[in-house]
Parts: structure tokens; C-alpha cells; sequence
């Protein structure tokens, strides 16, 4: 069975360890502030100012002023920072964050991303994404596997306008966690239930299979 969005978001957290500095992109890698795992502390950041960003507020918690950079309703944990976006930004920039995590429309193997130009739409510009794909150290695109016509969305190169170049390092879709090196999609673990055989059917890119591959713990 393909992953929920709520199962990525459980995943992604699961790379998060003791004392990372992390930003959430807007969709999925919003809800993994939900799943940061017991035990470790990490500092979630928002680009639009909030260092310290805690789970989606229950009813009797929310405040319209406390919102993330996808103006959703966010709390704050003890310890918490408000600043303005331009220090965020140069917090981004110089390189304090340890992970990013935010979604893609497409993906390859040379680790470009396409996240910001839907063909067809008007668009602002990429945002932050540029920012944050150049900034830290270590990039997490959450996504489908393959988009709503069911064509790949892991490719041998990317045909949107692209955000970042060389710069993933892993992705998680509701199919699989791939590792991006070598010109290829190494592939680390399997959704339950989920075949190899269905996994390399959907990457149009180059995958690489070594050995048995295991499922994913959530």
C-alpha cells in the first residue's frame, strides 16, 4: 500500500536527530513537525520568522498570529524565537540550517529539483525554495511518486524550470526512500507492501537496486 501523506511526514521525522536545525516546506514536510520522535530536540524553523515551531495547534491553542510560512496556524515551543524574515533568511543563507524538507513537482538523478512552476499557471516566482536549496545542509524532497496522469515524477532530467541544481540528498515519496549519487536513485527502503517490481516500473530515472530491500518502519 502506498504511504499517506501523514506515514511520509513519519518518515521524514525520522531522520531528524538530537540538535538538527530544520526547515519545513509547505504540504507534507509541514506535518512532520507532528512526528518529531521522543527522546530528541530539534529546532524546527519557518522562513517567515519562527525558530522553534511546535505541532499543529489543537482548537483551544490556536492564534491567528502565530502562522508558518504556508499561513497555517502553528505553535511555538519553550525556548522559541520570533524574528523577522530577513534574519531568517540570513540564518538560511548562511548555512545554519542542517536539513530542509519540502515537496517537488519533479525530481533526477543528477539531484536537480522542479518545485515551483506549474506549466500553464501564473506564478510568483519560487520563493524561499531557492533559498533553502542552497543554503542547507542536507535536502529532503517529500512527494508522489508519480503525479495525477501517473507518469514518473523521479526522472532522468527535470523538464519544469528548476529550483536547485545538485542538490538532493534524499527523497521519500509514498512509494519508497530513495538516496540520490552517482547519477542514479539508490534505492534504501520500500513502503509496506510495496514490490521493487512497482518501484522501478514508476522511476523514470536510472535505479539502482542493491540487495534486499527493506520495509519501512514507521
Amino acid at each position: 500500500m502506498a504511504l499517506t501523506r501523514d506515514q511520509i511526514a513519519m518518515r521524514v521525522a525520522k531522520e531528524f536527530k538530537d540538535g538538527d536545525y530544520v526547515n519545513l516546506g509547505i504540504g507534507i514536510p509541514t506535518l512532520a513537525a507532528n512526528f518529531v520522535p521522543e527522546g530528541i530536540e530539534v529546532m524546527l524553523q519557518s522562513e517567515n520568522g519562527l525558530l522553534g515551531m511546535g505541532p499543529y495547534p489543537t482548537e483551544d491553542q490556536v492564534d491567528a498570529d502565530m502562522i508558518n510560512a504556508g499561513k497555517e496556524t502553528v505553535t511555538a515551543i519553550t525556548g522559541a524565537s520570533i524574528f523577522s524574515s530577513a534574519e531568517s533568511f540570513a540564518m538560511i543563507r548562511g548555512g545554519h540550517v542542517d536539513f530542509t524538507v519540502l515537496g517537488a513537482f519533479e525530481v533526477d538523478v543528477q539531484g536537480n529539483i522542479a518545485s515551483w512552476m506549474i506549466p500553464g499557471k501564473l506564478v510568483k516566482g519560487m520563493g524561499g525554495a531557492m533559498d533553502l536549496v542552497a543554503g542547507a545542509k542536507n535536502i529532503i524532497v517529500t512527494m508522489t511518486h508519480a503525479n495525477k496522469k501517473g507518469e514518473s515524477k523521479l526522472l532522468e532530467a527535470c523538464s519544469l524550470p528548476l529550483t536547485g541544481v545538485n542538490c538532493i540528498t534524499s527523497i521519500i515519496t509514498d512509494l519508497a526512500m530513495l538516496e540520490v549519487k552517482d547519477n542514479a536513485f539508490y534505492l534504501k527502503e520500500r513502503a509496506p507492501g510495496v514490490s521493487v517490481e512497482e518501484i522501478r516500473e514508476k522511476t523514470a530515472g536510472k535505479l539502482i537496486v542493491e540487495g534486499d530491500i527493506p520495509e519501512m518502519v514507521l
